[in-house]
């Protein structure tokens, strides 16, 4: 399996170093004749006391995400057991994830940190367009992983033949290609619009719905576009995931034994379970009735999945995962019996 760790150290750094060198857009807020030059993000609370209190929390979740995901990124491409289509999709998983959080959580402690509430224009849609993409990236990273876990319970023999080097790369450049697709029409969408009047933005980072309200201009025209291409290839992803823990699911259950059955089921838990954490907390926040929408609500779930998923993802992996714990576990073991063996 060792041919797959060249997908975990190439694809991850190439799109870490897009990331960090992207060139500067240009000025968006003249191109739309938006007189507003940036925003003011209000955050989490006003209570200073509340907000020392929010930023050691949401501090040390951040460093637990790093730690974590870092962790597994590092785990797939150094450990050989560890070289195979899951965890190469998993290594991207806690890329994505590391990604979007680090696109919203360093700016919001420094926010809290610094009492400086306001992000320029610019700023504000980069934001907007790399966390949409990541995010974006994730839940399709999510149905890759399912459609490999039906392959590899369903149609083990010809696992290997289906999920080939090949195969995977495809895969992997389509999730995210298709990600930075429905960011590119978010954020395109979205900072078209004219920005003339108030500049306070009701929440702790750049999001389309609290964008649109400040909107001066006509938003139904751009409000419509993101729906359609939301609900399009949103339903493929979901649609994907489904049907791939569908045939799971009944293959499992034809399976005679108890102990069988309990054995496959265990090889893909850990990624139902953070399926049920995406899916159900993107759900919840989307497809809820205008009537029921509350700003306060709004950022309680947002905390959650930008900031709560990202780090429990690789404890999830890390906790139930059988083949992880004992790859990692005999791999430290290896390395101090061969620094042992040298003194």
């Amino acid at each position: 399996m060792g041919k797959y760790q060249a997908d975990a150290k190439c694809i991850i750094p190439c799109f870490f170093f897009f990331y960090l060198f992207l060139p500067q857009w240009p000025d968006m807020a003249q191109a739309n004749q938006t007189t507003v030059s940036e925003f003011i993000l209000l955050g989490l609370t006003n209570d200073p006391k509340m907000e020392l209190f929010l930023f050691t929390f949401f501090l040390l979740i951040y460093i637990i995400t790093l730690f974590g995901n870092i962790g597994i990124i590092f785990a797939v491409i150094f450990i050989p057991d560890l070289h195979n289509p899951m965890y190469v999709f998993l290594s991207n998983l806690s890329f994505s994830d590391l990604c979007y959080a680090t696109v919203v959580t360093p700016k919001m402690l420094y926010n809290m940190f610094s009492g400086r509430k306001s992000i320029d224009f610019n700023s504000c849609a980069m934001q907007l367009f790399f966390f949409a993409g990541f995010a974006s990236t994730e839940g399709y990273m999510l149905s890759a992983m399912a459609y490999d876990r039906y392959v590899a319970i369903c149609h083990p023999l010809l696992y290997a033949v289906i999920m080939n080097k090949r195969a995977c790369s495809f895969l992997l450049a389509g999730v995210y290609m298709t990600g930075f697709l429905i960011s590119s029409i978010h954020t395109s969408c979205t900072v078209s619009l004219s920005f003339c009047g108030p500049n306070i933005i009701n929440h702790f980072y750049c999001d389309i719905p609290p964008l649109m309200e400040l909107s001066c201009s006509d938003t139904y025209i751009s409000k419509t576009i993101i729906f359609v291409v939301v609900f399009c290839l949103g339903f493929f992803s979901v649609a994907v995931t489904l049907a791939s823990y569908c045939y799971i699911f009944f293959t499992i259950m034809n399976i005679k034994s108890s102990g069988g059955r309990r054995k496959t089921f265990s090889t893909c838990s850990s990624h139902l379970l953070c399926v049920s954490l995406f899916f159900g907390t993107v759900f919840f926040m989307y497809l809820r009735p205008a009537s029921k929408y509350s700003v306060s609500q709004d950022k309680v779930v947002s905390v959650f999945y930008t900031m709560v998923i990202p780090m429990m993802n690789p404890i999830i992996y890390s906790l139930r995962n059988a083949e992880v714990k004992n790859a990692v576990t005999s791999y430290i073991n290896k390395l101090f019996l061969s620094n042992n063996l040298k003194f």
